[in-house]
């Protein structure tokens, strides 16, 4: 049987982590360990960790990909199972997993759904964004997964704020099969809520050509910060 090591990223988010914990105790199927790495070092996410009796990491700073490869590097399961701390899960999730692995794939991710209350524009984005994964590189929210041999042969992500899943999916996919599941994970959509469903997309793709044209993400992290800092965009997430 499959051993499954769950990371999860966390900066100011324990209400959401707490969410997240508790549907992973319902459901039927369990990780063999799940690995918090907290980006504030909140002695409130701590408590949560401790509650549920999963590890807390202190990242000792706020970079999602320093995050993840610190939780990577500890981890000692099977199967690496990458969530943000703000999505709802399918009861299956583990079951379509193990059938992708059971099936020769080294990894992959879940179908993007935005979660409820569900808009129009949802259900515009969300087949935009299946094309995206087909043609280019599917984002952290969508629950990336992957062998640990695997993850760590190609380097694992990278130690950045933004873009950090980008070098990982592309070395998965010279080296093995990293597939798309059509098992669901539902991602909160209150940031497109607060941010407006068509500003939240358009920089999100300018974000995403500005770094497909070579721009570092050291400087795209300085336009997500300034971007966060305005009225109008409380917080920009990939898309």
């Amino acid at each position: 049987m499959l051993k499954f090591s769950i990371i999860i990223p966390c900066y100011h988010d324990e209400e959401k982590l707490r969410s997240l914990l508790e549907q992973l105790c319902n459901i039927p199927d369990k990780a063999w360990e799940i690995i918090v790495v907290d980006g504030a070092d909140s002695e409130l996410c701590q408590r949560i960790c401790s509650l549920f009796k999963v590890r807390w990491l202190a990242a000792g700073q706020a970079c999602r990909g320093q995050q993840l490869l610190a939780g990577a590097s500890i981890a000692q399961g099977d199967v690496l199972w990458f969530l943000h701390a703000d999505v709802r899960l399918s009861s299956t999730s583990f079951v379509a997993m193990r059938q992708a692995i059971h099936n020769n794939a080294i990894g992959g991710f879940f179908r993007f759904r935005f979660d409820k209350p569900r808009h129009w524009p949802a259900f515009v984005l969300e087949p935009a964004i299946m094309l995206r994964c087909f043609f280019g590189v599917p984002y952290g929210d969508q629950g990336l997964f992957i062998l640990r041999a695997s993850y760590h042969e190609v380097g694992g992500h990278a130690p950045w704020s933004l873009f950090e899943e980008v070098p990982l999916v592309q070395g998965a996919r010279q080296i093995g099969k990293f597939i798309g599941l059509r098992e669901s994970i539902f991602v909160n959509p209150r940031r497109w809520l607060q941010d407006g469903w068509w500003r939240r997309t358009w920089h999100n793709r300018i974000l995403a050509l500005q770094f497909a044209c070579g721009v570092t993400p050291k400087a795209l992290a300085a336009r997500y910060q300034a971007m966060k800092a305005s009225p109008k965009h409380s917080h920009i997430k990939h898309l």
